[in-house]
């Protein structure tokens, strides 16, 4: 939306605009005309936070755990999306399809990062060329099952939280110890 604003060349700019606004104004309109104020509100807050869960899910397991790439490194952009992501894919083609749907297109993150504009149904195919471009080239190129991508998120979280503190150490307590 902010695009549409600030951007000097937008095409159909009216029209993108009176598109997103009937599109909201009827959403709420709808909302709050078959519920009650206060339940029309707490709909909208729910939604919101399931949203917000739903969209971490998402984005978490193709990055959370992945090497940092200092701003300063000399590395080229494939490498550098190549190396900070990962794909998540189920064994079969038919799960891959599911996984897509779910994700929205992101479990082939990689690619999505690489060709940000591609069509979602043209993923899986670059998929596989841009894993054999990687496997000639000695390029690490990361894949991980749904299973496997959250266990290496919780791991990563885990080690970055809690690297730092004895988990069992009341912090409150501990002001008032002798050493």
């Amino acid at each position: 939306i902010k695009y549409l604003f600030v951007g000097r060349r937008v095409k159909h700019r009216r029209r993108e605009l009176i598109s997103i606004g009937l599109r909201i104004a009827l959403y709420l309109g709808a909302v709050f005309f078959l519920l009650p104020i206060g339940m029309a509100f707490a709909f909208l807050g729910v939604q919101l936070a399931v949203f917000g869960i739903y969209m971490g899910a998402s984005f978490a397991p193709n990055h959370k755990g992945m090497p940092l790439v200092p701003a300063d490194a000399r590395i080229d952009f494939f490498s550098r999306q190549v190396l900070t992501g990962r794909n998540v894919l189920a064994r079969s083609s038919f799960g891959n399809s599911v996984l897509s749907h779910v994700y929205g297109g992101l479990n082939y993150q990689v690619e999505h990062h690489l060709f940000p504009a591609m069509p979602r149904a043209n993923l899986a195919g670059v998929s596989r060329i841009v894993r054999s471009y990687c496997a000639e080239h000695r390029i690490p190129y990361t894949v991980a099952s749904v299973r496997e991508s959250y266990a290496q998120v919780i791991s990563y979280l885990n080690k970055v939280g809690l690297s730092g503190r004895d988990p069992f150490e009341c912090p409150m307590i501990s002001g008032y110890r002798l050493s």
